[in-house]
Protein backbone atom coordinates (compact mmCIF):
# COMPACT_ATOMS: atom_id res chain seq x y z
CA UNK A 1 0.00 0.00 0.00
CA UNK A 2 1.23 3.54 -0.65
CA UNK A 3 0.87 5.93 2.13
CA UNK A 4 1.47 9.44 0.16
CA UNK A 5 2.69 11.34 -2.82
CA UNK A 6 5.62 13.05 -1.48
CA UNK A 7 6.59 14.84 -4.75
CA UNK A 8 7.42 14.35 -8.60
CA UNK A 9 10.48 15.82 -10.34
CA UNK A 10 10.18 14.73 -14.25
CA UNK A 11 7.30 13.30 -16.06
CA UNK A 12 8.78 9.99 -15.36
CA UNK A 13 10.28 9.81 -12.28
CA UNK A 14 8.35 9.96 -8.92
CA UNK A 15 9.18 9.55 -5.09
CA UNK A 16 6.82 8.23 -2.59
CA UNK A 17 6.62 6.95 0.88
CA UNK A 18 5.65 3.25 0.84
CA UNK A 19 5.13 0.93 4.03
CA UNK A 20 8.19 -0.68 5.69
CA UNK A 21 7.11 -4.39 4.37
CA UNK A 22 7.12 -3.54 0.55
CA UNK A 23 10.51 -2.14 0.95
CA UNK A 24 11.59 -5.10 3.13
CA UNK A 25 10.14 -7.49 0.39
CA UNK A 26 11.84 -5.89 -2.19
CA UNK A 27 15.34 -5.70 -0.46
CA UNK A 28 15.21 -9.25 0.59
CA UNK A 29 14.82 -10.09 -3.09
CA UNK A 30 16.84 -8.07 -4.73
CA UNK A 31 19.51 -6.53 -2.41
CA UNK A 32 23.14 -8.15 -2.52
CA UNK A 33 22.11 -8.59 1.63
CA UNK A 34 19.57 -10.38 1.11
CA UNK A 35 18.60 -8.66 4.47
CA UNK A 36 16.26 -6.01 5.87
CA UNK A 37 17.60 -3.79 8.55
CA UNK A 38 16.37 -1.23 11.43
CA UNK A 39 13.80 0.93 9.64
CA UNK A 40 12.62 4.41 10.20
CA UNK A 41 11.09 5.23 6.95
CA UNK A 42 11.17 3.79 3.24
CA UNK A 43 10.60 5.35 -0.08
CA UNK A 44 9.73 3.90 -3.04
CA UNK A 45 11.18 5.28 -6.35
CA UNK A 46 8.20 4.98 -9.30
CA UNK A 47 8.79 5.27 -13.31
CA UNK A 48 5.76 5.71 -14.48
CA UNK A 49 4.01 4.86 -11.49
CA UNK A 50 5.38 1.41 -11.42
CA UNK A 51 7.98 0.70 -8.54
CA UNK A 52 10.95 0.27 -9.51
CA UNK A 53 13.31 0.33 -6.49
CA UNK A 54 13.48 1.66 -2.65
CA UNK A 55 15.56 3.18 0.15
CA UNK A 56 15.62 2.70 3.71
CA UNK A 57 16.56 5.10 6.47
CA UNK A 58 16.73 4.24 10.22
CA UNK A 59 18.67 5.70 12.74
CA UNK A 60 22.56 3.43 13.63
CA UNK A 61 22.21 0.76 15.64
CA UNK A 62 25.49 0.98 17.08
CA UNK A 63 25.18 2.98 20.48
CA UNK A 64 28.89 4.41 19.69
CA UNK A 65 28.47 5.98 15.59
CA UNK A 66 26.18 9.36 16.69
CA UNK A 67 28.89 10.12 19.05
CA UNK A 68 31.82 8.81 16.97
CA UNK A 69 30.59 11.69 14.21
CA UNK A 70 29.62 15.33 16.34
CA UNK A 71 30.37 14.13 19.94
CA UNK A 72 27.28 16.77 20.44
CA UNK A 73 24.69 15.49 18.50
CA UNK A 74 22.03 13.51 19.88
CA UNK A 75 21.11 10.06 18.60
CA UNK A 76 17.66 11.67 17.20
CA UNK A 77 19.62 14.01 14.96
CA UNK A 78 21.28 11.10 12.83
CA UNK A 79 19.84 9.08 10.00
CA UNK A 80 21.44 6.35 8.43
CA UNK A 81 20.81 5.24 4.96
CA UNK A 82 20.86 1.64 5.30
CA UNK A 83 19.50 0.07 1.97
CA UNK A 84 19.21 1.01 -1.42
CA UNK A 85 18.04 -0.84 -4.74
CA UNK A 86 17.15 -0.05 -7.89
CA UNK A 87 16.06 -2.62 -10.89
CA UNK A 88 18.28 -1.72 -13.90
CA UNK A 89 17.72 0.20 -17.63
CA UNK A 90 16.64 2.82 -15.98
CA UNK A 91 19.15 5.02 -16.38
CA UNK A 92 22.75 5.45 -15.23
CA UNK A 93 21.75 8.73 -13.07
CA UNK A 94 18.64 7.43 -11.30
CA UNK A 95 20.56 6.27 -8.09
CA UNK A 96 22.19 9.90 -7.65
CA UNK A 97 18.70 11.78 -8.19
CA UNK A 98 17.05 9.46 -5.44
CA UNK A 99 19.36 10.28 -3.27
CA UNK A 100 19.11 13.57 -4.33
CA UNK A 101 15.05 13.79 -3.68
CA UNK A 102 15.40 12.06 -0.10
CA UNK A 103 17.46 14.48 1.05
CA UNK A 104 14.58 16.87 0.60
CA UNK A 105 12.51 14.55 1.83
CA UNK A 106 14.09 14.42 5.34
CA UNK A 107 14.52 17.99 5.60
CA UNK A 108 10.68 18.29 5.29
CA UNK A 109 10.19 15.68 7.34
CA UNK A 110 12.48 15.39 9.77
CA UNK A 111 13.73 18.92 10.96
CA UNK A 112 15.28 17.78 14.06
CA UNK A 113 17.90 15.91 11.99
CA UNK A 114 21.09 17.44 11.38
CA UNK A 115 23.59 14.51 9.55
CA UNK A 116 23.13 11.46 7.65
CA UNK A 117 25.57 8.00 7.42
CA UNK A 118 26.08 5.20 5.37
CA UNK A 119 29.01 2.87 4.53
CA UNK A 120 30.25 1.17 1.53
CA UNK A 121 31.06 -2.41 1.35
CA UNK A 122 34.36 -2.56 -0.12
CA UNK A 123 34.47 -6.62 0.70
CA UNK A 124 31.31 -6.78 -2.15
CA UNK A 125 33.26 -4.32 -4.06
CA UNK A 126 31.78 -0.96 -3.43
CA UNK A 127 33.87 1.92 -2.48
CA UNK A 128 30.62 4.42 -2.23
CA UNK A 129 30.83 5.97 -5.87
CA UNK A 130 27.27 6.65 -5.73
CA UNK A 131 27.73 8.74 -2.09
CA UNK A 132 30.69 10.54 -4.26
CA UNK A 133 28.57 11.39 -7.10
CA UNK A 134 26.22 12.98 -4.94
CA UNK A 135 28.38 14.60 -2.57
CA UNK A 136 28.78 13.14 0.42
CA UNK A 137 31.85 13.41 2.78
CA UNK A 138 34.25 10.26 3.67
CA UNK A 139 35.85 9.06 6.59
CA UNK A 140 38.08 6.21 7.19
CA UNK A 141 36.06 4.22 9.60
CA UNK A 142 36.82 4.66 13.34
CA UNK A 143 36.30 0.76 13.95
CA UNK A 144 39.62 -0.51 15.76
CA UNK A 145 38.72 -3.84 16.02
CA UNK A 146 39.85 -6.09 12.96
CA UNK A 147 37.25 -8.65 11.53
CA UNK A 148 37.32 -11.79 9.58
CA UNK A 149 35.30 -13.77 6.63
CA UNK A 150 35.66 -17.33 6.50
CA UNK A 151 36.60 -18.28 2.61
CA UNK A 152 35.06 -22.11 1.76
CA UNK A 153 36.25 -22.99 -1.55
CA UNK A 154 37.38 -20.07 -2.71
CA UNK A 155 33.25 -18.63 -1.52
CA UNK A 156 33.64 -15.81 1.13
CA UNK A 157 31.06 -15.79 3.77
CA UNK A 158 30.51 -13.98 7.08
CA UNK A 159 30.85 -15.84 10.34
CA UNK A 160 27.19 -15.53 11.03
CA UNK A 161 26.65 -16.98 7.49
CA UNK A 162 29.08 -19.68 8.30
CA UNK A 163 27.57 -20.81 11.61
CA UNK A 164 23.94 -21.18 9.37
CA UNK A 165 25.06 -23.04 6.96
CA UNK A 166 27.71 -25.64 8.23
CA UNK A 167 27.50 -25.14 12.37
CA UNK A 168 31.17 -24.04 12.79
CA UNK A 169 33.46 -21.10 11.44
CA UNK A 170 36.61 -24.17 12.49
CA UNK A 171 38.81 -24.12 9.68
CA UNK A 172 39.69 -27.78 10.21
CA UNK A 173 35.86 -28.62 11.09
CA UNK A 174 34.89 -26.74 8.04
CA UNK A 175 37.06 -28.34 5.53
CA UNK A 176 35.85 -32.06 7.22
CA UNK A 177 32.35 -31.01 6.79
CA UNK A 178 32.72 -29.62 3.41
CA UNK A 179 35.94 -31.67 1.67
CA UNK A 180 37.09 -28.20 0.46
CA UNK A 181 39.91 -25.94 1.33
CA UNK A 182 39.00 -23.72 4.15
CA UNK A 183 40.61 -20.15 5.36
CA UNK A 184 40.08 -17.06 6.97
CA UNK A 185 40.02 -13.85 5.26
CA UNK A 186 40.84 -10.50 6.76
CA UNK A 187 37.86 -8.30 6.24
CA UNK A 188 38.55 -4.72 4.64
CA UNK A 189 37.23 -2.08 6.71
CA UNK A 190 34.02 -0.31 5.60
CA UNK A 191 33.99 3.30 3.66
CA UNK A 192 32.43 5.91 5.76
CA UNK A 193 30.18 8.54 4.58
CA UNK A 194 28.03 11.68 5.89
CA UNK A 195 26.24 14.13 4.33
CA UNK A 196 24.89 16.89 6.26
CA UNK A 197 21.17 17.97 5.88
CA UNK A 198 21.42 21.12 8.06
CA UNK A 199 21.96 24.73 7.47
CA UNK A 200 24.84 25.86 6.06
CA UNK A 201 25.82 27.65 9.79
CA UNK A 202 25.00 24.41 11.72
CA UNK A 203 26.91 22.44 9.25
CA UNK A 204 30.34 24.97 9.50
CA UNK A 205 30.02 24.68 13.19
CA UNK A 206 29.88 20.55 13.23
CA UNK A 207 32.59 20.36 10.62
CA UNK A 208 34.83 22.01 13.52
CA UNK A 209 33.61 19.67 16.09
CA UNK A 210 33.76 16.37 13.43
CA UNK A 211 35.94 13.75 16.15
CA UNK A 212 37.47 11.97 12.85
CA UNK A 213 39.18 14.16 9.73
CA UNK A 214 37.55 14.51 6.10
CA UNK A 215 39.71 12.85 3.32
CA UNK A 216 40.29 12.71 -0.09
CA UNK A 217 37.77 9.66 -1.47
CA UNK A 218 38.72 5.80 -1.28
CA UNK A 219 39.96 4.67 -4.86
CA UNK A 220 38.89 0.87 -6.04
CA UNK A 221 42.46 -0.30 -5.42
CA UNK A 222 42.70 1.00 -2.07
CA UNK A 223 43.28 -1.81 0.52
CA UNK A 224 42.89 -0.21 4.06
Amino acid sequence: MIVDILFTDTDKLSIRAIEKQIAFDMIIKNHYSHKKTSTKFALGIFHNKKLIGCMTYGFPVGRLVVKSIVPSFENNEVLELTRLWIADDYGQNIESWFIGQSFRFIKNNYPQVKCLISYADPNVGHQGSIYQATNWLYQKSPMICKAFQVVVDGKILHPRTCVARYGTTNIKKLEAITNKKCSWKLEQKKRRYLYFVCNRKEKRNYLKELKHPILSYPKKEEIK
